[in-house]
């Protein structure tokens, strides 16, 4: 999975390509993030990326052309490597929220630009012209699309066949199946006199498996009731499923 990621502060994203899992992926070759500063492909001495928005206002715009000459470095480097561009995607307060599905889709298309806006704005004559998608990690906004970029790549790496040690352990993360997770415990069998419950000390992998899906749905039911309806229109709910929530 390649990503090619624009913007103004490339060195930020070590903390991706350098650490835990997502760092090995890339190591081990599974993902690559290649970085982008528009402000190498600018023509003036000062290197300006931003000016003032007209009509006033607060804050500065980025400006067009850094951005639009960075897409066009990006997509010539795709051209060498004979490699079809994916999407151009902007980090924008505006845009979709991401999920697990648009990490699944993101996988699938094999390589993705990723915009980090910065300042108020991004001229929007570079999004009609540039963008094909706008996601966003909710209604609340950071001073860059950095950190929800890396949010991003790093939900989609984890997805990659081999990036995890064990390959289940994607398969059976929250939302997978339109669900919350299930309680997780680990040694001491008992801590502060709280214990592990007595069915996953008992060896049986299908009363394992009943509990832990009862629980998922459990807990799904209480605090994101959403997603039960959203598994339900979806027809991700076994019979089995509506006869224990019915219970609850």
């Amino acid at each position: 999975m390649r990503f090619d990621v624009v913007t103004l502060f490339p060195e930020m994203f070590s903390a991706l390509t350098r650490w835990g899992v997502t760092g090995r992926a890339c190591e081990q070759g599974l993902s690559s993030v290649n970085l982008w500063n528009p402000r190498d492909y600018c023509s003036d001495p000062r290197k300006t990326v931003d000016d003032r928005a007209y009509g006033g206002g607060p804050g500065m715009v980025m400006m067009a052309k850094p951005l639009e000459d960075t897409i066009s470095a990006v997509k010539t480097a795709h051209q060498v490597q004979h490699i079809v561009s994916g999407p151009i995607c902007l980090l924008a307060p505006q845009g979709e929220v991401f999920s697990q599905k648009i990490a699944t889709d993101i996988l699938n298309y094999g390589n993705l630009t990723f915009i980090c806006g910065r300042y108020e704005a991004v001229d929007q004559r570079f999004i009609d012209r540039n963008v094909d998608l706008q996601l966003s990690m909710g209604d609340f906004v950071v001073s860059g699309g950095e950190l929800p970029a890396m949010t991003m790549m790093d939900a989609v790496i984890r997805l990659i066949p081999g990036a995890l040690g064990d390959g289940e352990s994607a398969v059976q993360d929250s939302f997978i199946n339109g669900l919350l997770d299930y309680p997780h415990y680990t040694r001491p069998e008992i801590y502060e006199n709280l214990s592990v419950p007595d069915v996953l000390l008992g060896g049986h992998h299908a009363k394992i498996a009943d509990w832990r899906r009862q629980k998922s749905l459990e807990l799904t039911l209480r605090l994101r009731p959403d997603l039960i309806k959203s598994a339900r229109a979806n027809g991700l709910l076994s019979k089995e499923d509506e006869q224990f929530l019915r219970t609850l």
